[in-house]
């Protein structure tokens, strides 16, 4: 790497993280208590807009704008706009900056949702991992990349925001669907979720997709007295618990063959065994003979189906009394791959409790969100690891999909975009709990990834993997 302008932008970003630039810019933005739930308000959500990004976007040359939201009661969207020429290359990022509450009174002493504060080299606050520190990391390479070039970036930049990615995005596809001429881009970059681990830079390029479905047995209206009744009368939680059984075995492994994916692709697997992913790299001991057997952790968590029982419940479990229970209910998630037909989930668990011999056991989905995966294989892929690689000295893992949920789909489906994450977080940050921190190591290289990429994506290596993915098109 010997270009001048590049180098310029590098100094001046680990100058104001040094400084202790970065860590005013943060300490504003976690005192922003924009939390977002079922009785979110604007009130409290759209300061962070007009305060926070609006400013900073507009003094780095872009144009605001607000997208109405589609969903009654759910928050705008706050669209930026950077366009430099027709002809040059476009990307979209994105970024939110709602919270999940602080759960002020879970905090380790010495330490609040709502006030930055440094210790044992992270930074803690509601926020800092997720989303608000990531997307400054973002914004701020940005603009030492703007400045380093005079004025310029090279590229065209979209930026689209939300306040309601804590409360699943209320709005985020419709308005992507009828904005979708506003949002046309080449290529999408954002930041979010973890890298594997907490040394280990990372690329993700989609996630595993989610579906939450709810099973009952409700055979009668009230309890019966398990001494006069037991033994001759349903116990709906042993119908329940025994239909569950048929469906996830005592292992983890699921054994209904249609909530299976396709075995998993070659460059996929391959960019899966390149992967650390074990109680080191995860910092919490995982079970070893848990999930899909002969597979690999890395196999088990990113490339294959979980099916997981988020809640079951019959009769009351603090004050049990003799009594056999009148229903039984329990919430199942599947964590799926692409590939999967999650859409036809009740369908598929409906025909497996009936051949099991559980028709009195009733399925209803809840709700879903589509897996996502962008090739491994692809150009864009190259052109991101080496962009990394020019600043970190080594390429970063790739992962074709994380475990946990994005809504990569409206970017790589709606918007037909080849979709690479690039985050500022790790596994251990504790987001959605009290003590959210993020590490400094990782924030400040961070910073230097994304001026590399940002600087890089003005260069002609940009459009030759744009060209070559367009013609080589991928799953």
């Amino acid at each position: 790497m010997t270009d001048a302008t590049k180098l310029k932008a590098l100094e001046n970003v680990h100058r104001f993280f040094q400084d202790g630039g970065f860590a005013d810019a943060l300490a504003k933005r976690v005192a922003y208590r924009s939390m977002s739930g079922p009785d979110a308000k604007d009130d409290d959500l759209l300061p962070y807009y007009h305060e926070i990004l609006e400013p900073d976007l507009t003094a780095m040359g872009f144009r605001c704008s607000y997208l109405q939201n589609p969903v009654a009661g759910a928050s705008p969207f706050l669209l930026a706009e950077r366009i430099e020429s027709p002809d040059f290359l476009t990307v979209l990022t994105y970024g939110h900056g709602d919270v999940v509450p602080g759960y002020d009174d879970q905090w380790e002493e010495g330490l609040s949702p709502w006030s930055l504060t440094l210790r044992d080299d992270a930074w803690y606050g509601r926020g800092v991992a997720d989303n608000k520190g990531q997307h400054l990391i973002n914004l701020t390479a940005l603009r030492e990349v703007i400045a380093a070039r005079d004025g310029r970036l090279g590229f065209n930049l979209k930026a689209l925001f939300e306040l309601g990615e804590e409360r699943s995005s209320p709005g985020l596809r419709q308005v992507c669907k009828e904005r979708a001429q506003a949002l046309a881009a080449d290529l999408f970059i954002a930041s979010d979720g973890p890298r594997v681990s907490k040394d280990q830079p990372t690329l993700f390029l989609g996630s595993r997709g989610s579906a939450v479905f709810e099973l009952s047995c409700t055979p009668r209206a009230g309890g019966l007295h398990s001494g006069n009744w037991g033994g001759i009368m349903k116990n709906p939680g042993v119908v329940l618990a025994s239909a569950i059984a048929s469906m996830v075995d005592g292992k983890g492994r699921i054994l209904v063959q249609d909530l299976l994916p396709p075995p998993i692709p070659t460059p996929v697997r391959d960019a899966l065994a390149r992967l650390k992913v074990d109680s080191e790299s995860l910092g919490r001991k995982i079970d070893e003979d848990w999930g899909e057997p002969g597979f690999t952790a890395a196999e088990r968590l990113l490339g294959w189906n979980s099916l997981e029982v988020l809640t079951l419940h019959a009769g009351n479990y603090a004050k049990p009394v003799n009594a056999i229970p009148p229903a039984a209910y329990a919430h199942l998630q599947l964590r799926f791959v692409v590939g999967t037909n999650w859409t036809a989930i009740e369908d598929i668990v409906r025909t497996h409790l009936d051949q099991a011999g559980f028709t009195d056991v009733q399925v209803k989905l809840i709700r879903g969100s589509p897996a996502t995966r962008l090739d491994p294989a692809s150009s864009w892929v190259s052109w991101a690891k080496a962009a990394v690689k020019d600043v970190m000295g080594t390429e970063p893992a790739v992962v074709p999909n994380l475990g946990g949920t994005v809504p990569n789909d409206v970017f790589s489906d709606i918007l037909g975009l080849p979709t690479v994450w690039i985050p500022h977080s790790y596994p251990g940050c504790k987001q959605h709990a009290a003590n959210e921190h993020l590490p400094l190591s990782i924030v400040e290289q961070g910073l230097a990834m994304m001026v590399s990429v940002f600087w890089e994506l003005g260069e002609a290596a940009a459009l030759d993997a744009c060209n070559r993915h367009r013609a080589t098109p991928v799953a």
